[in-house]
This record gives structure tokens, sequence and C-alpha cells, in this order.
């Protein structure tokens, strides 16, 4: 994998303030460098504007192995946060004002101390978002559970749900997943998730499925709507479109089916100065099962950490953090194109 990226998107040296990629260094030759976009746009270097989500990718295990999936998890990772480096994440939010942990993973649930961690942050008062691929609550018998146990901690559901057909579901996510999906929705649903006034806010994740980028937002969201009440009575909160990264096995599947290049060409030509005004790596900090700090998820995957003196989370200043340039490079035009995209949807 490390190959295929050092040959298809190759990385800057890494500079005490800002990695980037110049000009000459872009793809081919002739896709223009993400930081020459941004020096147009008066956004170089890319600086943050604070802290206010921490996102902590609690493991890598996974009881699905989805195409796309930019994390490459499945039920052979072994990655897994250990109860010590949460209690350091927790420690480091206890001194400040950053309003939201966004667990993630993997299955975030799968990790032995989950429901502990969610216990602590929710005793700190601040809002959770979890990541459920929602399969993992119908598993196993010990996950059966999870609805009420994300309800009693007033937890945001977050769930990507690729379609409301099982045929594209399916084929992108596993035989099955779709059946597993809605069955998992109803039992949200059955404590009050998704439903007018409980407070219980459940949102589902769209991504495409192919070298391509999601429809309007709003278009796609009534379209599910409509489509997942009438035919199984499911309701949810929110529908938020994020676009596939070149990173892991999206970026497998551009170079396998020989659509790299175009797709890249696509990104490039619908960078939106707005959107990337509006990344969401300018307000959130990404923590690392092993407790390395890193600007988003994407660049946790490709191992690109922050540009700072503090590179894991025992170490935590929000100051200096603050102080930052954002590590940038040619996979980050998947947050600018057209509407932007982040792991809360578009972003204009």
């Amino acid at each position: 994998m490390k190959s295929l990226l050092a040959r298809h998107a190759p990385l800057a040296d890494t500079a005490y303030q800002l990695t980037v990629l110049t000009q000459a260094e872009a793809e081919g030759a002739h896709l223009p460098s993400f930081a020459h976009k941004l020096q147009q746009s008066g956004l170089l270097p890319l600086l943050p504007t604070g802290l206010s989500v921490m996102q902590i990718n609690v493991g890598k295990m996974c009881n699905q192995v989805c195409k796309h999936c930019h994390v490459d998890a499945g039920p052979d990772r072994t990655e897994i946060m250990t109860r010590a480096t949460m209690q350091l994440c927790l420690d480091a939010l206890a001194r400040t004002d950053i309003a939201t942990v966004d667990l993630t993973g993997g299955a975030p649930e799968m990790n032995p101390d989950f429901r502990w961690l969610v216990e602590q942050i929710s005793a700190l008062g601040r809002d959770i978002i979890v990541r459920c691929n929602l399969t993992i609550i119908v598993a196993n018998k010990k996950y059966h559970d999870l609805p009420e146990f994300f309800a009693r901690h007033r937890v945001r559901v977050v769930s990507s749900l690729p379609h409301f057909s099982a045929g594209r579901t399916d084929a992108q996510r596993g035989e099955g997943v779709f059946e597993r999906s809605i069955r998992a929705l109803q039992m949200l649903n059955a404590v009050g998730y998704g439903q007018e006034g409980s407070g219980l806010s459940l949102d589902l994740v769209y991504n495409p499925a192919g070298a391509f980028m999601p429809g309007s937002q709003a278009g796609l969201e009534r379209e599910f709507k409509q489509r997942l009440g009438r035919e199984y009575g499911i309701v949810f909160n929110n529908l938020l479109t994020i676009t596939n990264l070149p990173v892991s096995r999206f970026l497998e599947y551009l170079l396998e089916s020989g659509n790299y290049e175009g797709y890249m060409d696509k990104l490039v030509a619908a960078y939106n100065p707005v959107a990337a005004a509006n990344v969401m790596c300018r307000s959130t900090l990404s923590i690392g099962w092993d407790g390395q700090l890193y600007d988003c998820d994407f660049n946790q995957m490709l191992d690109l950490t922050v540009a700072s003196p503090v590179q894991h989370i025992r170490d935590f200043d929000e100051a200096l953090l603050n102080a930052r340039a954002i590590v940038i490079n040619q996979h980050c035009y998947g947050c600018t194109a057209g509407a932007g995209s982040s792991c809360g949807g578009a972003t204009t």
C-alpha cells in the first residue's frame, strides 16, 4: 500500500511548520498541488481556527470489511486503544473547553473499554458522537443493548448507509449488511433515536460507491427519508454526504480500475475555496489508537502526524496545537470539492 501511495501521490518532506507538495511534485506533473490551490485562495498556510472536536480512533478492529474503507478496518486488525491511552485523552479533554468527542474505528464498540470511555466522557459533560456501522448492534448478543446504552448517555449516533436499496449497500459493504442495518435502525428508532422531540440524534452517512462525487446532500436526504420511511418505517435526523478520498482501499480501487487520474481531475476541477476555508481539520484534533496526533482521520491513515512539537496525547498542549500549520497533501482535494466534505457532511 505504501508503495502505491509513494508512486501515485508522493509525499513531501515533513517540515516543522508545514508539509506540502510543490507544484512540480504534483501527481503526474499535470495536477496543481493542493498547496498551490490554497495559495490562490489566500489560505496557505492552512491554520487552525480553534479546537472544538476531539476525534478518537479507538481501534481498527471491525466486524465488516467494506470495499471503500479508508481505515482498512476488519476482523483481523489488532490495533486497539488501551484504557491507559484513553485516560490520557480524558485528561487532555478535561483541561479544555472542547465540546464534542467523536469516537470512531473500526467498529469502536468492539474496543473492550468502549463503554467505560463513553461513561467517562459523559461525566465530563461533553457531547459524544459514535460512528456506528449499525451491523455491530445485531452482530452478537453482547451488543444488542447498545441502543439503550447510547440513549442513556445521549450519544449522537452517526451511521453509514450507502444506499436505501439492498443491492447497492451490500455491493459496497458486504452481503447481508443492508438487512442487518435496517434491523439495527429499527432498534435505534424503538428507543427514540430519530424520533421528533426525543433529543436523540440519528444521522446517516452516504458516500458514493464509485469514482464520482456525491450529489446534493439535501436532495439525497429527502430521497432517503422517503424511501426508508415508506418501506421500513425508519426515521432519522440528517443525511451526511462524504466524498471518498484516495486513501487505502478506495485508492486501491481507483488504481486497479484505471480511475485514479480521472477521479483526481474531477476533484481538482470541483475545488471550492469556500469549502477549503471550512475544512474540518481547522477545528478538529484526530487521535490515533496509539495516542499519536493528526490533523484529521485521513492524515492518520497516511501516517502524516501533526506539524507540531506536540506529537502524542500525553504531551497535549492546546496553545501549541492551535499554533501549528495543518499538514496537507493531494488527498485533501476530496474535502474541498463541490459542496465540500467532512465527517459532519457537506461544508457549504
